[in-house]
């Protein structure tokens, strides 16, 4: 007979992540954002995560002065109404901002709402790009709160964001403060002119380092990505660029062994909600105990820009 490894799970979280285009007006925006977390919401997902700056266009494919309008307070316009739905449903809820913290200062933050309706933490952007038509360092300062980890209602998530998708480092310092869950909000497209040589290579890249720190962390992984074609212009009308981003969607969420369990497509609005088995944390970090070998003792060279290599030996 064969072992049994697995025993009926008595936590089990819905959880929910959507992926949407997005328009010129805010108040458009916001509106359909709130309309797919109630959806996610009523299919029964306990814990609801955005894509990034769902707020608006993604200003970031030029830098414009005008472009820091759009951002808000914590507390604002969209915590407040996403704190109402919280309540409501009894819902968590991400939600990723561009935020205003005070004149001259900015950030790419994600809110945490707990289930009574109140701001649980924030997390600000901590890796922040500067890659043509991805000029987030004129507008984004880096993250100052570290990396977290919140204990919800329904499970203890972590949040990072978009570029910080790249990165082991925050990955790992995430789950060491027991993360089961990571989200990244994530706003990652082609450029048109690039797609038919890079595309697969570059969607196949992103997809593969955040499954793979579901395994080297034994967590839950979820993606929620935006789609669209989306074009910029300056304060004439005129495009900043001919091609824009096409953002590829496939938003994901992966389980702690790397496999995808659902993928959404690459240009229709979707709302996903799936349901995670926690157990599977426990299985995976005590089978395959990467937490617990780890050689803290010989890592300190992580914190180098680059390694000195003249020692010798």
């Amino acid at each position: 007979m064969a072992k049994k490894l697995y025993s009926i799970s008595k936590r089990i979280v819905p959880v929910g992540i959507t992926q949407m285009t997005c328009a010129e007006d805010p108040a458009v925006n916001r509106a359909k954002q709130a309309k797919l977390i109630e959806q996610a919401a009523k299919q029964g997902a306990k814990i609801i995560c955005t894509q990034e700056l769902f707020g608006s266009l993604y200003f970031c494919q030029t830098e414009d002065h005008r472009f820091f309008k759009l951002a808000e307070t914590i507390p604002g316009p969209s915590t407040d109404l996403f704190c109402k739905l919280a309540k409501k449903y009894k819902v968590v809820i991400v939600a990723s901002l561009f935020e205003k913290r005070t004149t001259g200062l900015y950030h790419n933050t994600a809110v945490i709402i707990e289930t009574d309706g109140s701001i649980k933490g924030i997390y600000r952007k901590m890796h922040i790009p500067d890659d043509p038509l991805f000029y987030e360092k004129f507008y984004f300062t880096p993250g100052d709160t570290g990396f977290r980890a919140w204990d919800t209602t329904y499970a203890k998530i972590g949040v990072l964001i978009c570029w910080d998708q790249w990165y082991p480092e925050a990955a790992r310092l995430t789950a060491l403060q027991g993360a089961e869950i990571l989200f990244y909000p994530t706003a990652i497209g082609w450029h048109p002119l690039e797609k038919d040589e890079y595309g697969i290579a570059q969607h196949d890249s992103w997809e593969l380092i955040q499954r793979s720190h579901a395994v080297a962390n034994g967590c839950y992984v979820c993606s929620p990505n935006r789609i669209g074609h989306e074009f910029i212009t300056d304060a004439s009308g005129k495009k900043v660029s001919d091609d824009g981003i096409v953002f590829w969607g496939q938003s994901f969420i992966a389980q702690p062994n790397g496999q995808v369990i659902y993928r959404a497509s690459t240009d229709a609005q979707e709302v996903i909600v799936q349901d995670l088995d926690l157990e599977k944390v426990e299985f995976a970090r005590t089978h395959w105990p990467f937490l617990r070998d780890r050689r803290i003792d010989a890592y300190g060279g992580l914190v180098k820009r680059f390694a000195d290599n003249t020692v010798p030996g």
